[in-house]
């Protein structure tokens, strides 16, 4: 499964591209699409990115679930119908649809986001903020993780 890890900025340019981050680009090489999904983040002012294995995974999840349920029409309209495939040109960028753009606050920068098994794309400023602020409360709440003996398998 690809690992998305760091924190990037890089430039848009005036027609809308951007370069994804050569070791995202890396850690996505194998996938069946040559490019990113990416759809507006449920949570955040970012766009929530990943390889299409990744949206296999979450489609596949739930589809295990209520299929006809107002839960699952609700998850399955916000997660898919927004979602876009982003293919690499020959440089690695992507071009950016405005209305993700838009969602996300997105002007001149774009900030690259790992967060683990997906990334985000934030407006630099944006990310920042939320940072500090996600900083101040786990130290506040003392957030730990235990690992598990058997490595989460």
């Amino acid at each position: 499964m690809a690992l998305f890890l760091d924190t990037f900025v890089n430039k848009i340019d005036s027609k809308g591209r951007v370069s994804v981050p050569a070791s995202f680009r890396a850690s996505l090489q194998g996938q069946a699409f040559h490019g990113i999904v990416a759809s507006p983040s449920m949570k955040f002012p970012a766009i929530q990115c990943a390889g299409i294995d990744w949206f296999h995974r979450v489609s596949g999840e739930l589809s295990n679930g209520e299929l006809f349920s107002d839960e699952n029409d609700d998850l399955t309209a916000t997660l898919f119908s927004d979602a876009k495939q982003l293919a690499f040109d020959s440089e690695g960028r992507i071009m950016l649809p405005e209305s993700l753009t838009k969602h996300a606050g997105i002007g001149e920068l774009a900030a690259f986001v790992g967060r683990g098994a997906n990334f985000e794309i934030w407006s630099p400023n944006s990310f920042e903020s939320y940072k500090a602020e996600a900083r101040k409360r786990a130290l506040e709440k003392g957030r730990t993780l235990k690992l598990r003996p058997d490595g989460g398998k």
